[in-house]
Formats: structure tokens, C-alpha cells, sequence
């Protein structure tokens, strides 16, 4: 077994922002990257974690993003914001959006907050549940690189093109989902490159369109989305909304970061945000009490909601703090040595 270290939620939160702020992150940058990052950690979400540091020093070296960018905010139309992240890492835009975003969908019952021209590599949770925590509804997508085969076909064309959903619930945490529409999130396949571990032959095929549990042989081949073609369409449904809708790019016309500045790792981001007060009014509590009779039949099948061991481990990690791999704590300590 791999030695693992214990760190504090504040020793976690030092640690990113150090890293940040070493390769030239502003202030207001590295806060909302580190936001994100220690959020994922904290709720084992260990693939959106404290590694995406790493992601963002190698973004920062190869030029492909913007460390000091100020987005720039336009207020479009009643229910619609968009804001230029000029590329700049999509979180600060997100949370300068998500006061108006809040007060669009309170006053129009919904609301878009279309982020344009960004720099994207976080979860999409902590986002829709930052607008539930307000008493909104909320749905996140966007588009990615092109990891993914289209159902029925063997090279990269789609993203791995993730969707998140919040619903507020009195008293509770959230009804939260966040999945991506291949069958697992890349960087879930680059972690198990990292351990020396293969995967499951279902998740990808390699370059020559063959099944393969050699997560390396993945990396450089396809992805495949879930469900089969349904997944497939739920993906190409990402790539029109988060793309061509915003005036936006498609996943397969974006590059990932190289060392030869060469990339183009910019696309777009499309956040809904919902209000049950306006489309309810006074009878909003009532029917969000109502939702729960669905969630206490769910759980009383046995089954569990989406996020429940996420919030079991949020309730762990704010006693204990996060546990992570030794190798990922010296090669983060590494990049400030």
C-alpha cells in the first residue's frame, strides 16, 4: 500500500495557495482555484482535488492560461450574464457572476451565466451547490478536450463533457449530481497511470480502437461515453449548449496545454440557475417539502443519493483533515523548492 499523508484543511488550503501564488497566479485567481481544489479534497473527490494543482502549474508554464486575467462581466439580458474570462481560469469568473446570476433567477425565475474564452479543469459541484445554498435550483455543463469516441465510433471527437444538477432541500444537504459523460473522468484514468494500476477494459480503448486496461494506452487512444449512444447524445447535447449557444468553441477545436505553447485550452461554460420562489411563490416550501417524499422512497429501498458519501466524507475531512498520497505531497512541495 502506498504511504499516505494526513494534512489540516488549513495546511491544505497553504499548500495551494503557496503553489498558486509561486507560479504566478494573482491573489483573486489562486483564492478561487483553491477554493475548488481544497473543496474536492475535502469531499475525496480525489481526482478534482489538490493533483489539479499540478494541472494548473503546467498550464501557467506552457502560457496556456492567463494568471492575472480580469473577466469581464456583460449583462446581457434579463435572464442571461456572460462574462470574458479573456483565459483566465473559469472559477473567478464564476463566483464574480454568481451575485447577479442569484438576482436574475430570483427575478425571472431562471437565469444564464454563459462564461466565455476560459481556462476549465474543476468539478462542477462546487458551483451548482454554491447557487442551492442560496435556494436555487441549478445545472452546470461544459465541454471539454476531445477525450471521447462518439457510440459506434473509435477516435476522440466528443469531450468528456461533464453536467452537474443541485436541488436546495430544507435542512439538508443538497440533492447533488455530477458526472461526466464518458464512463469515468479522465483524470480518474491519470490517476491510476500515476499508481501503476490498469483499468477497467470498458472504459477506453487505445489508438488502434482495441478494449484496454493499460491506462497509458487510454490516455493515447479514446475514451468511450456511458450509456452507450445515450450517453453519446447527452455529450453532443453539452458540446451545442456550452459551444454554439454562448458563441463558443467545440471541444475537438480546443488543445490542451504544451510545452510548445502550441495549445488552445479555451471553450465555454454555461451555468442555469433556477428559482423555486418565482415559480411558486408562497406555495415554494411546500413543494420543495414535497420533493422529499421521492428522496425518502429512494433511501428506503436501500438505495443511496448521489453525493451521500461526499457528504460523509466532507463531515470526516473537517475532523480529521485529507489523506494523500506521500509521492503527490512531495512533487506539490517540489514545485516550490
Amino acid at each position: 500500500m502506498s504511504e499516505t499523508i494526513t494534512l489540516s484543511l488549513e495546511e491544505a488550503k497553504s499548500l495551494s495557495l503557496t503553489v498558486l501564488q509561486h507560479h504566478g497566479y494573482s491573489q483573486a485567481h489562486a483564492d478561487a482555484i483553491m477554493r475548488s481544489v481544497l473543496a474536492a479534497q475535502r469531499d475525496e473527490c480525489h481526482s478534482h482535488g489538490l493533483y489539479r494543482l499540478i494541472n494548473c502549474v503546467e498550464a501557467a508554464r506552457n502560457g496556456a492560461v492567463n494568471t492575472h486575467a480580469q473577466p469581464s462581466i456583460v449583462d446581457q439580458a434579463p435572464g442571461v450574464l456572460r462574462i470574458d474570462a479573456h483565459q483566465g481560469c473559469s472559477l473567478l469568473s464564476f463566483e464574480m457572476g454568481k451575485p447577479l446570476l442569484a438576482e436574475k433567477a430570483r427575478q425571472s425565475g431562471l437565469a444564464a451565466l454563459a462564461i466565455n474564452n476560459c481556462f476549465h479543469f474543476s468539478a462542477l459541484w462546487p458551483e451548482v451547490e454554491a447557487l442551492s445554498s442560496e435556494g436555487l435550483v441549478a445545472i452546470a455543463m461544459t465541454p471539454t478536450h476531445a477525450f471521447v469516441a462518439p457510440a459506434g465510433g473509435v477516435a476522440p471527437l466528443l469531450g468528456t463533457n461533464p453536467i452537474a444538477f443541485s436541488w436546495p432541500r430544507p435542512g439538508g444537504s443538497p440533492y447533488t449530481f455530477d458526472f461526466a459523460t464518458s464512463v469515468v473522468a479522465r483524470g480518474e484514468i491519470e490517476l491510476h497511470r500515476r499508481a501503476g494500476k490498469d483499468i477497467p477494459d470498458h472504459w477506453a480503448m487505445d489508438a488502434e480502437a482495441n478494449p484496454t486496461t493499460d491506462p497509458v494506452a487510454a490516455l493515447a487512444g479514446a475514451m468511450r461515453t456511458f450509456g452507450g449512444y445515450k450517453g453519446s447524445a447527452l455529450s453532443t447535447m453539452i458540446e451545442l449548449l456550452a459551444g454554439p449557444l454562448i458563441g463558443d468553441v467545440f471541444g475537438h477545436e480546443t488543445q490542451a496545454a504544451n510545452a510548445e505553447q502550441t495549445g488552445k485550452p479555451f471553450h465555454g461554460e454555461l451555468i442555469l440557475a433556477l428559482s423555486p420562489d418565482a415559480f411558486l411563490g408562497e406555495h415554494a416550501a411546500q413543494h420543495l417539502e414535497h420533493a422529499e417524499a421521492l428522496f425518502d422512497r429512494i433511501l428506503g429501498q436501500g438505495a443511496r443519493l448521489p453525493s451521500q458519501r461526499r457528504f460523509e466524507a466532507r463531515q470526516n475531512s473537517l475532523r480529521n483533515g485529507v489523506t494523500l498520497p506521500k509521492t503527490l505531497v512531495d512533487e506539490l512541495k517540489a514545485l516550490v523548492s
